[in-house]
């Protein structure tokens, strides 16, 4: 049997008597209280669920259906899309030689792997919507495959940068990845399933550092020439993309109860008109701050992922493994950092609501920007790697304290306001890399100091983020605003009559948590919404 985070057992299978109803879920780890989020005792799932089904415990060596396996199905397709795309940057030595890039090419060759997804990511938002994350993240994944195969064939510098910018379209399940747990998983624990997520996916930022040099080695040692090795080394990050693929559209499951037309067709879930998911995500102010926000948490992380090895093996006069593995560190915090942020997300929620998230998300993002100056000043190897981590720390954390939040902008729209959230993060990192490394007057270290400062402030605007119902950083809630009235203000009497905003109220009632200390304390039965009293 699966092993929880706790250590315990998942009793049950899918199919089976609910595993929630010992009353032992208060004990797991990483689970939300019964009191605040009441248990659907009716359904039958391998996790205890809350009255839309979304499972209430995360146990991350579970592959528990539909829940868990859909949580390892997301990173590990993601995991895959972060190698391809970054798969070139730590062998940028060798194939800069082979290829005679300039300076300039291998920014723009960066800032293309970015860019890509910045137009993927906006389309994939609306495809999980309108068709569900399953398809949406299959298709990604399988039809960058051939572009990563095409690594092989390049021969200039614009076939480089042009074959770049395809592969980073990949980078668009980040989209369906968080769309997808957040149909899965209870609002109380999104911030650290999410994080973990895709803070595991951008695993594959580091482990590229790793596995492509060695690769190479290999390779290379095995007969080849310098400039062949590098280009099969490819074929493999090419077939990962093809086996995630059919892996994810054979055993992934759009929602809790099955897929999204099977669902529709029994009436589980309303047809909805792309324009008004649309008009409610781009008329959210909030929408756009987060845009901002992650242009330069994960714009930074992503920038970095292309700069550092070449960074570090210029100015310390390292080896290119040396360098890799130094680079490698960077990415590979993510199987802590980001979780981390994501759980320090959920955590001060529960102790002082949205306000906390918010404040929780303004000191990582900040403390990042800040390590990120050090990282630029540092003039010795020792100093530079532990700013390099302490760096990688904020920035990442902060991306998970930053989708510890997105989902509560908005139930309707949550698909698109995730892709515009992550599109940002792609602009950002496409807008820094143009700015402060493609430049020859600019050294690298001094690119890294001025997005140190870069970050800083556009942190700022996460003062101005305020829910009426919860409040912001520095100000109170209305008294008389809801979570009804915030979720169900997205749908007009006419949807309202057809049952369209019935989904948004149960996931409104299970968003009463976001209250932190003010939450009320009676269970409410499955399938119902409580009249709440004045917030």
């Amino acid at each position: 049997m699966a092993m929880g985070v706790d250590g315990g057992e998942c009793v049950g299978e899918p199919g089976s008597s609910m595993h929630g109803v010992t009353g032992k879920e208060q004990t797991y780890a990483f689970s939300v209280s019964s009191a605040a989020v009441p248990t659907d005792e009716t359904a039958k799932f391998a996790l205890p669920v809350d009255s839309e089904h979304k499972a209430k415990v995360f146990k991350v060596f579970s592959c528990a259906n539909p829940h868990m396996r859909t949580f390892h199905l997301c990173w590990i397709s993601f995991f895959t899309c972060y190698i391809s795309t970054f798969a070139a940057a730590p062998l940028v030595p060798i194939i800069r030689d082979n290829l005679n890039l300039t300076k300039s090419d291998i920014g723009n060759a960066g800032v293309a792997s970015v860019s890509g997804s910045i137009f993927s990511r906006l389309v994939m938002g609306a495809v999980c919507d309108l068709l569900g994350p399953r398809y949406a993240c299959a298709f990604v994944v399988m039809l960058c495959a051939p572009t990563v195969f095409c690594m092989a064939l390049i021969s200039s510098a614009a076939g480089y940068i042009t074959v770049r910018f395809m592969i980073g379209f990949s980078l668009a399940t980040f989209v369906s990845c968080q769309y997808w747990m957040s149909t899965m998983f209870n609002g109380q624990i999104i911030g650290m399933v999410n994080g973990t997520a895709a803070g595991w996916g951008n695993l594959g930022g580091g482990a590229t550092q790793l596995l492509m040099p060695l690769l190479y080695d290999i390779i290379h040692k095995t007969g080849a020439t310098t400039f062949t090795a590098w280009r099969i080394a490819f074929f493999l990050p090419g077939l990962l993309h093809i086996i995630m693929g059919i892996m994810v559209l054979v055993l992934g499951q759009d929602l809790p109860d099955g897929n999204r037309a099977a669902v529709q067709k029994t009436g589980g879930v309303s047809k909805d008109k792309f324009s008004k998911i649309l008009w409610y995500a781009i008329t959210n102010y909030r929408t756009w701050i987060f845009v901002l926000l992650y242009g330069y948490s994960l714009g930074v992380e992503l920038t970095i992922d292309n700069v550092i090895a070449e960074y570090f093996y210029d100015r310390f006069n390292l080896k290119l493994r040396t360098a890799g593995m130094i680079a490698a560190s960077f990415g590979l915090m993510n199987i802590v950092s980001r979780p981390f942020g994501g759980v320090a997300s959920d955590w001060s929620a529960r102790l002082f609501g949205m306000r906390g998230r918010l404040w929780t998300l303004w000191i990582l993002q900040t403390f990042g920007g800040a390590c990120c100056i050090w990282l630029g000043l540092s003039n010795n190897l020792p100093m530079a790697i532990i700013a390099l981590i302490l760096f990688s720390w904020g920035a990442q954390s902060a991306c998970g304290a930053t989708f510890g939040v997105v989902p509560f902008i908005s139930r309707r729209s949550l698909g698109v306001i995730s892709g515009l959230t992550g599109a940002g993060g792609n602009f950002g990192a496409g807008l820094t890399q143009l700015v402060f490394f493609t430049n020859n007057k600019l050294s690298a270290a001094k690119g890294l100091t001025y997005m140190g400062i870069m970050t800083i402030a556009c942190t700022l605007p996460v003062m101005l983020l305020y829910f009426p119902q919860w409040g912001g950083m520095f100000c109170p809630p209305s008294k008389s605003a809801t979570e009804e009235t915030y979720y169900t203000s997205e749908y007009n009497e006419e949807e309202k009559s057809k049952g369209m905003h019935q989904n948004s109220l149960k996931f409104a009632e299970s968003s009463r948590s976001e209250r932190g200390g003010r939450i009320a304390s009676a269970p409410t039965p499955p399938n119902t919404t409580p009249n709440h009293d004045s917030a």
